[in-house]
């Protein structure tokens, strides 16, 4: 089933992610789970952030529906990018999802006092991260009734 997001306009969702593996089987995963998402990619935190901006080469970039962020990314982590985007008041309405490799509990908590919206581990074998991105896909963009880009940031 494709699902498309607010009148019929497809579902942004944004991948910050510098592992160039993890972005081929994210996208692969998502490819199979729902063609119509346009997943866009920033490689390091400060590319994400001027993505999220419209800054640089992403002045025209869509506005996500969705982020996510791994948490050891260069430049900038994603414990700052997720500090940054819940403190602009433009951007905090944005559902946030840290997709990490670690289960270390000190990154669990200070991810959700950062306000995450949810913290999930990267599975290592191909068919369970695959399992992962479709569960994604139901609740976060099909499941949960996200606002409506035009009132986010006015509420």
């Amino acid at each position: 089933m494709n699902v498309i997001g607010r009148k019929g306009v497809p579902i942004e969702v944004l991948l910050v992610e510098d592992s160039p593996g993890d972005v081929r089987l994210t996208k692969e995963a998502f490819r199979s789970a729902n063609p119509s998402i346009h997943l866009h990619v920033a490689t390091d935190g400060v590319d994400a952030m001027a993505f999220l901006k419209h800054q640089g080469a992403h002045i025209h970039a869509a506005r996500p529906d969705l982020i996510l962020l791994d948490l050891n990314l260069p430049k900038m982590d994603g414990r700052e990018v997720l500090a940054q985007i819940k403190k602009d008041e433009s951007l905090r309405g944005i559902p946030v999802v840290i997709l990490t490799t670690s289960d270390a509990e000190g990154d669990i908590t200070i991810s959700y006092q950062l306000h995450a919206n949810c913290y999930l581990n990267k599975p290592v074998q191909l068919d369970a991260f695959e399992a992962l991105v479709k569960s994604i896909n139901e609740f976060w963009l099909k499941d949960v009734k996200l606002p409506r880009q035009a009132q986010i940031g006015s509420v």
